[in-house]
């Protein structure tokens, strides 16, 4: 074989090598690496939304426990049946302390549910100066009871001068049965 011949077999070789392990070894190791990042970022991804996810929970976890302290805090203002004759005095108390007079003080007899909670109504009058009334309601809503007043009236008392008369409907919330209504 003639040098020529055998120099352009060698070029040839030597530059069909490269080319056919570019085909053979690199392209499909690259396929492969590819893949391989592919897989790599999409479980990363996954990674990421199950952190966020878990984050989640964690902050539902801690928000449940404020939502259940919260009611613990609301249901320990509200006192039993047993206890509700206490809060009758305290409010009677109230009266006395802020200088007031009650000439009708009368439980209903009607007992109305609020969600868990039973509401107890009081019809109260109240006799007296506007600054005893007014001292009586701030005592009233530092009371550590659930309390509101849906129906409120005032008139001029006809009698005494700079005395007035005070119609409310004080309502107790307090724990209850189903037994309380009837």
């Amino acid at each position: 074989m003639p040098s020529a011949l055998r120099q352009a077999v060698f070029f040839a070789l030597l530059i069909a090598l490269p080319i056919a392990s570019y085909f053979f070894v690199f392209k499909p190791q690259n396929t492969q690496i590819e893949k391989a990042r592919k897989e790599i970022e999409h479980k990363q991804a996954m990674l990421e939304k199950l952190q966020q996810a878990t984050a989640q929970t964690q902050d539902l976890a801690r928000q449940n426990q404020q939502i259940s302290q919260a009611i613990e805090s609301i249901e320990a203002r509200l006192p039993d049946g047993k206890q509700l004759d206490e809060v009758l005095r305290q409010v009677s108390s109230l009266t006395s302390r802020a200088g007031l007079r009650v000439p009708a003080f009368k439980r209903s007899d009607k007992v109305l549910t609020a969600g868990t909670a039973m509401e107890q109504p009081l019809n109260i009058e109240i006799a007296g100066d506007f600054d005893g009334f007014y001292q009586f309601l701030l005592d009233l809503e530092q009371l550590p009871r659930i309390t509101r007043i849906p129906d409120f009236s005032i008139v001029r008392s006809d009698k005494v001068d700079g005395e007035m008369i005070t119609k409310l409907t004080l309502s107790i919330y307090y724990e209850g049965t189903d037994k309380d209504t009837k």
